[in-house]
C-alpha cells in the first residue's frame, strides 16, 4: 500500500456526488489516483453497510465528505443530523481503522461559538451553539476515538463550488436581477473554494493525525463577500448590511468563526479573494 503524497493512491471518497465531493474526485483523478466514490448507494448510518463497502473496495485511504449540511434543517431535526454527522463519521472511522488506512474527516467552523475576538486555534475548546455544530463535533470526537492513530479532522468553512448551490452563485444571480441586496454583516468567516480545498485534503492523508484547519486565507463578512462578488463579476448592485437577527433563520450562527492554521503539516490555502476571482472567471 502506497500513501506517499507524491504517488498514486486508491482513495475512497464518501459523499462523492456532493459539491466538495465532485471537485475532490476530479482533482484526485487529475493527479493519477484511482478513486472510488460512494454516495447515496451506501447508507453511512448503517455500520455494516459502511464496513462492507470500504472492505470490498480496500482503498489506500478514505476521505469522508458525506454529511448533513443543512444548518437550519439540523436545528429542526437534530436526531436526523446526528445520525449522519456523528454516527456516519464513526462508522466510516471504524471501517477505516479495521482496514488500517488513513482517514480524513471533513468538519466545520461551527464547532465554535464564535465569541472570541481572535482566530480559533486547533486546540481551542469547541463550544457549538447550534445542532449542526454539535453533530459535527460529535462526529469529530467519534472518528478520533474509533481511529486514534489514523483520523485527520479537516475543519473548513463557507464552502462554495461549481457543483452545488452556494452563496457566490446566489449573489451573482441576485446582483444581476436587483439594484440592492440585503446581506448579513455581523458574521465573519473564511470563504473556501472546494477546488482549492481538494489538494489540501489529499495532502492531509500523509499529515499527522489530529485536527487541521483548512480554509481560504483571510476573513470577511457575508456582506463584504457579496460586495467582492459583485466587483469580480462586474455587477452594479449595492449591498445593504443587515443583522443575523433580521434574517430570522432557525439556527444560530457563530459571529466570528475564523480558523487559524498553525500546524506545519497543514496545507495552506490561498487568500479567499484571489480564489473568488478565479472562481467567478472560471464559471462565468
Amino acid at each position: 500500500m502506497t500513501t506517499a503524497a507524491g504517488h498514486p493512491m486508491h482513495v475512497l471518497v464518501t459523499g462523492a456526488a456532493g459539491m466538495l465531493g465532485q471537485d475532490l474526485t476530479a482533482y484526485l483523478r487529475s493527479v493519477g489516483d484511482r478513486v472510488t466514490g460512494i454516495d447515496m448507494e451506501v447508507d453511512i448510518r448503517d455500520l455494516e453497510a459502511v464496513r462492507a463497502a470500504i472492505s470490498e473496495h480496500a482503498p489506500d485511504a478514505v476521505i469522508h465528505c458525506a454529511a448533513w449540511t443543512d444548518v437550519d434543517g439540523a436545528e429542526l431535526d437534530e436526531d436526523a443530523a446526528y445520525a449522519v454527522n456523528a454516527l456516519g463519521a464513526e462508522h466510516v472511522a471504524i471501517a477505516a481503522a479495521e482496514l488500517g488506512v488513513p482517514l480524513v474527516v471533513l468538519s466545520t467552523d461551527y464547532v465554535f461559538d464564535g465569541s472570541l475576538d481572535r482566530d480559533y486555534l486547533e486546540d481551542d475548546a469547541p463550544a457549538p451553539i447550534g445542532a449542526y455544530g454539535r453533530t459535527k463535533l460529535a462526529g469529530e470526537l467519534a472518528a478520533r476515538r474509533a481511529h486514534p492513530s489514523g483520523a485527520r479532522i479537516a475543519r473548513t468553512a463557507w464552502l462554495y463550488g461549481a457543483a452545488g448551490r452556494n452563496f457566490i452563485d446566489t449573489m451573482r444571480r441576485l446582483g444581476s436581477e436587483q439594484d440592492e441586496v440585503a446581506v448579513v454583516a455581523d458574521q465573519i468567516g473564511s470563504p473556501t473554494w472546494t477546488k482549492d480545498l481538494a489538494p489540501a485534503l489529499r495532502a492531509l492523508i500523509t499529515a499527522e493525525p489530529g485536527i487541521h484547519h483548512t480554509t481560504g486565507g483571510g476573513s470577511v463578512t457575508w456582506a463584504g463577500l457579496a460586495e467582492a462578488v459583485f466587483d469580480a463579476a462586474g455587477l452594479e448592485c449595492r449591498v445593504r448590511p443587515i443583522s443575523t437577527a433580521e434574517l430570522g433563520r432557525p439556527a444560530p450562527r457563530p459571529p466570528r468563526s475564523v480558523l487559524a492554521a498553525t500546524r506545519p503539516d497543514t496545507p495552506a490555502l490561498r487568500a479567499w479573494r484571489e480564489a473568488l476571482a478565479d472562481y467567478v472567471s472560471e464559471t462565468s
